[in-house]
């Protein structure tokens, strides 16, 4: 859930971040600027509190955090083919890596880190940062497009299998195999995701018209949805829910689309004795007899629920969060702001904005208020808000909100293919040996 803002058109306005990037479980926001970056914790809508920022590293265009922890991830143009890894809380550098061309995009879990070039992708052990596997020969992949499931247990990597189709190959970051490859889309590839479980994996062509939903390991399809049909647009973010019953796409049009997984099932129910049953059941029937490309359109699905932007053209980023116990839509752009909307879980329709942050300050008393663009809310729905507890702790075993581990508190053993570690002792997390080194043929290649 990464994106490198792009360069700014003649006549506008020029990016105000340079990347931005929601953390695994959508609890955190890392932002990167031409002079460095900050982290940004997601626990309250009417406050945007900073975690970490630093200065050190200018012109940064690759942030990542792992989780809530205080393990960072970073990339500068100044050296964008060295990886950076910080341990932000103690501030001090855990290791730092070099490769044979520009790195485009990390993905990380607890138990795996992903480095992807233009044509390679390398694969390391998170707990010491051993380089496990090399992937070499890939076709050529430009805009570094690739996704890791965040379920360490299930740390499947995607990745574009072909240059002119919407091939996708699906490989196991555990045994370190290929699974299979999906003929996804006809077009190429321009956005995959994997749910939480790592059970689903959903992606979108350049074109931006269809999105369709996979299961993992096999490869089948689940889901099909109709973004639209007037225009082509660039899909620039597309991620499910935490409980996976979602899935959202934004793109570099105004509008931001959420999709409803329903539950599948063998056979459809019947049909109530109307009108208007027998009309669906007629309709349904006459798709056999259409051509392929129409009855397709006739059966996806469409959006469940849309969020308005103010603009378009602009990179952004969304993610499905609950935030105080509410469904909420987040979306980050490029212009600086963390744009919130309510979500009805229930009925769908047009998502409320209800509060805009400047990730570039922390803004004063005057222009939070200003930027509160909450509406009146009825009684009985306000009293369904819950009030932000004392603690922010997240919800991820030995982590917190504060940017580390709590102290003392020891991740259980399951967070990790072996453990357990403590984030917040004397022993670095990855307990790792400082290691600047260049990443030539030191390990096994296919």
């Amino acid at each position: 859930m990464e994106a490198e803002a792009a360069d700014a058109p003649p006549g506008r306005v020029e990016a105000a971040l340079s990347c931005f990037s929601f953390n695994q479980d959508c609890t955190s926001l890392a932002i990167g600027t031409k002079t460095g970056y900050k982290l940004f914790s997601l626990s309250s809508v009417e406050q945007l509190d900073q975690v970490h920022g630093s200065n050190e590293i200018p012109d940064v265009y690759i942030v990542e955090r792992l989780f809530s922890s205080s393990l960072v991830v970073v990339v500068s143009h100044t050296k964008p083919r060295q990886m950076n890894v910080y341990h932000f809380k103690k501030g001090t550098e855990i290791c730092n890596y070099c490769y044979s061309s520009n790195i485009l995009s990390i993905r990380l879990n607890r138990q795996r880190l992903l480095v992807c070039l233009e044509e390679s992708i390398y694969i390391h052990n998170i707990k010491d940062m051993k380089l496990l596997k090399t992937l070499l020969d890939i076709p050529s992949n430009p805009t570094g497009l690739c996704a890791l499931s965040i379920n360490h247990s299930n740390s499947y990597l995607a990745y574009p299998g072909s240059q002119s189709t919407g091939e996708i190959v699906l490989y196991d970051g555990n045994s370190l195999k290929m699974v299979c490859t999906i003929a996804a889309h006809e077009g190429t590839l321009a956005a995959i995701t994997f749910n939480s479980s790592g059970s689903k994996l959903a992606s979108a062509s350049e074109k931006g018209t269809v999105i369709r939903v996979f299961s993992v390991p096999e490869g089948q399809k689940l889901y099909e949805f109709r973004r639209g049909m007037k225009r082509y647009v660039t899909i620039s973010s597309l991620v499910f829910s935490m409980d996976s019953q979602f899935l959202c796409a934004s793109s570099n049009t105004e509008t931001v689309h959420i999709f409803k997984l329903e539950q599948l099932t063998d056979s459809r129910p019947e049909e109530p004795s109307t009108w208007s049953g027998y009309m669906g059941k007629m309709l349904t029937a006459a798709t056999n007899y259409l051509p392929a490309q129409v009855s397709d359109m006739m059966n996806q699905d469409r959006a469940f629920a849309t969020g308005r932007l103010n603009f378009s053209g602009q990179k952004n980023i969304c993610t499905l969060s609950t935030i105080q116990k509410l469904p909420r839509l987040l979306v980050a752009s490029s212009d600086g702001h963390l744009y919130i909307y309510n979500l009805d879980p229930q009925d769908g329709g047009e998502c409320v904005l209800i509060k805009t942050h400047s990730l570039l300050s922390s803004g004063t008393a005057e222009e939070n208020k200003e930027n509160d663009l909450r509406p009146s809310l009825p009684p009985s729905y306000a009293a369904t808000v819950a009030r932000p507890s004392a603690s922010t702790a997240s919800t991820v075993p030995g982590y917190s909100e504060d940017g580390g581990a709590l102290r003392g508190e020891v991740i259980p053993e399951h967070e990790f293919a072996t453990g357990p570690v403590c984030l917040d002792d004397e022993n670095e997390f990855p307990p790792i040996i400082l290691c600047r080194g260049s990443q030539k043929g030191k390990t096994k290649q296919s």
